[in-house]
């Protein structure tokens, strides 16, 4: 079994940053794929971004250019940077690792706010 623990989470402004990161609690990155996805209230759970085993990486059109997702193996740890946050990215935040495909363990979330 593997735990992953998401944080990073907070209120900014329209405009600002935050970095999120997702902790396993073993070494699995550098062989399974991790995607962040994120739920808004009333709203369906939604892939954000995803980075492979080998490094390759994928993202929604709505965070492209604003998000990048990345690894550090030695520390067991997958972030996401965001920039450029607008208020429709508030949601709650969630890792998922798989061994081909993210879906196999979650975190429990961290939640974004994007407000003034």
């Amino acid at each position: 079994q593997v735990q992953l623990v998401e944080s990073g989470g907070g209120l900014v402004q329209p405009g600002g940053s935050l970095r999120l990161s997702c902790a396993a609690s073993r070494s699995i990155f550098n062989i399974y794929a991790v995607g962040w996805y994120r739920q808004a209230p009333g709203k369906q759970r939604d892939l954000v971004a995803t980075i492979s085993s080998a490094s390759s990486t994928n993202y929604a059109d709505s965070v492209k250019g604003r998000f990048t997702i990345s690894r550090d193996n030695a520390k067991n740890t997958v972030y996401l940077q965001m920039n450029s946050l607008k208020p429709e990215d508030t949601a709650v935040y969630y890792c998922s690792a798989g061994p081909i495909v993210p879906g196999q363990f979650w975190g429990q979330g961290t939640q974004v706010t994007v407000s003034s």
